[in-house]
């Protein structure tokens, strides 16, 4: 693998001090559980204290440890690369990487939702035409966006940055260090309510995505969403050109039919003047105006835009994040499945509405004993709504989508005021958290089930999902 960095071009980012007989590494890790050998292991400090790694992390074929002093145990001879502080470091390592990628296009993404479904969409379609560097997985905080800049390439063609934030002031620094050509803000919805007074607020801290922008650079803006003109305003004032997107007929890209199936959608739409027809592998109409953000980012980028709406259609959610599977219950007979729609991630009420319209796209299927399947949306607490929070999540049994949902289980103290607001008929289960829940669940789904499984990354939803995809292997297991 060719070197990511030279000990040179390190010391020079960095200024910082060089022990050990090294030359070069091929890229950068904070995390001994992942680390590739030749990488350079940055010993941050957060929950743990990374200098505790380095010799885990040596042993395991670090090229070198950045760090701030020479651990305990580790020889005066070691692969060290030592400076005042590894974070700084680690921005600082970002920033030169970002100056020397002078020949990439850079997209930056920020939302409320949907920015890492934006994000890994842009990925999967560009990196087929040019050689593409994007954020993994959702590393879009004050360590995860340096970490990412300092693992891109030289000859990055393009380049696609997640932002994200849950308090004011987050965002400025990073996109200033990212420098995108465009800025994309999927939307603006009540999300971190807890930490802003308002929504009005929440817009003016994801506008600060705009401020790090290069002169001649756009604004890819959310027509449809309510705070569009105070992004706008904000755009225009920073000399940006806005392009925007959804279904608003003033949208430059603008979203003219959409036909949704069970798993999948037909789009067409008018990509800033070209008529485009494009299919997505999944279903529900936020994913389709997230793709309008996408082939506009494209366009803007000099991409090619019909191979691009060509490989929408290849592209699915990850994990958490709307991804589908069939979970076989019977090895022998193929009908004996459930549908699980992986929503896990996060939450906020309008993703959830969103996550409810594509459980109500689903199709149940009727078993050969000619028993029913049933839509069933298993829902943990959204985080950080602040003092709305239990109002916010008993509005979502009012949902009109709720009325094709046949059973909801939830688990938190805030989604038991949603709980509650349903219908007995709807009410599966209840419990304090999703590791009770779990085993309740798993003792209801039956084959011809469409199952969703959706809450904030704290309510700890992916535990529920994990024990509905073992059902599949229990039953593998005792056949």
């Amino acid at each position: 693998m060719s070197a990511l960095w030279t000990r040179d071009t390190l010391i020079a980012a960095t200024g910082g001090q060089v022990s050990g007989s090294w030359n070069a590494i091929t890229g950068v890790s904070i995390d001994t559980r992942t680390i590739r050998p030749g990488d350079l292991f940055v010993a941050l400090t957060d929950i743990r204290d990374g200098h505790d790694f380095v010799g885990q992390a040596l042993d395991a074929g670090a090229g070198a440890a950045l760090v701030s002093r020479r651990p305990n145990g580790i020889a005066a001879d070691a692969n060290l690369l030592t400076v005042d502080d590894p974070l700084f470091a680690l921005e600082s390592l970002g920033s030169a990487a970002r100056a020397r990628a002078t020949n990439a296009k850079i997209i930056a993404v920020t939302g409320s939702a949907g920015k890492t479904s934006v994000k890994d969409a842009l990925s999967a379609i560009l990196s087929p035409q040019a050689a593409t560097h994007a954020s993994d997985r959702s590393y879009n905080n004050h360590w995860g966006v340096p970490l990412t800049l300092a693992r891109m390439p030289e000859d990055t063609a393009y380049g696609v940055f997640e932002i994200g934030m849950n308090h004011s002031g987050e965002i400025s620094p990073l996109t200033r260090m990212v420098r995108p050509h465009i800025a994309i803000v999927t939307n603006v919805l009540p999300a971190h309510l807890g930490n802003f007074s308002s929504v009005a607020e929440i817009a003016a801290a994801k506008s600060e995505i705009l401020e790090g922008v290069l002169p001649g650079g756009y604004a890819v803006l959310n027509r449809d969403n309510p705070w569009f003109d105070l992004l706008a305003t904000r755009a225009a004032a920073l000399g940006l050109d806005v392009v925007s997107f959804g279904e608003h007929e003033a949208a430059s890209v603008r979203m003219l039919r959409l036909s949704q199936q069970a798993e999948s959608a037909s789009v067409e739409a008018d990509i800033l003047g070209e008529r485009v027809l494009f299919k997505l592998n999944t279903a529900g109409r936020h994913q389709a105006i997230n793709a309008l953000a996408v082939l506009a980012a494209v366009k803007l980028s000099g991409a090619d835009l019909a191979k691009s709406a060509l490989a929408l259609g290849r592209w699915k959610p990850g994990d958490g994040r709307g991804a589908r599977r069939r979970i076989r219950l019977d090895p022998i007979d193929p009908k004996s499945a459930f549908l699980l729609i992986d929503e896990s991630y996060n939450a906020n009420p309008a993703s959830v509405v969103a996550a409810l319209e594509t459980l109500t796209l689903a199709e149940p299927t009727d078993t050969p004993q000619g028993r029913k399947g049933r839509r069933i949306a298993i829902l943990g607490d959204m985080l950080e709504l602040g003092d709305d929070a239990d109002r916010l999540h008993a509005e979502i049994a009012d949902c009109s989508y709720m009325q094709h949902v046949d059973l909801v289980f939830a688990c938190g103290p805030h989604s038991k005021t949603l709980y509650e607001a349903l219908p007995k008929s709807k009410r599966g289960d209840w419990a304090a958290d999703s590791q009770t829940l779990a085993p309740l669940v798993k003792a209801d789904i039956r084959s011809g089930d469409a199952v969703m499984v959706k809450g904030s990354l704290g309510s700890r939803m992916a535990t529920i999902v994990t024990a509905l995809d073992t059902l599949g292997t229990a039953r593998r297991k005792n056949n």
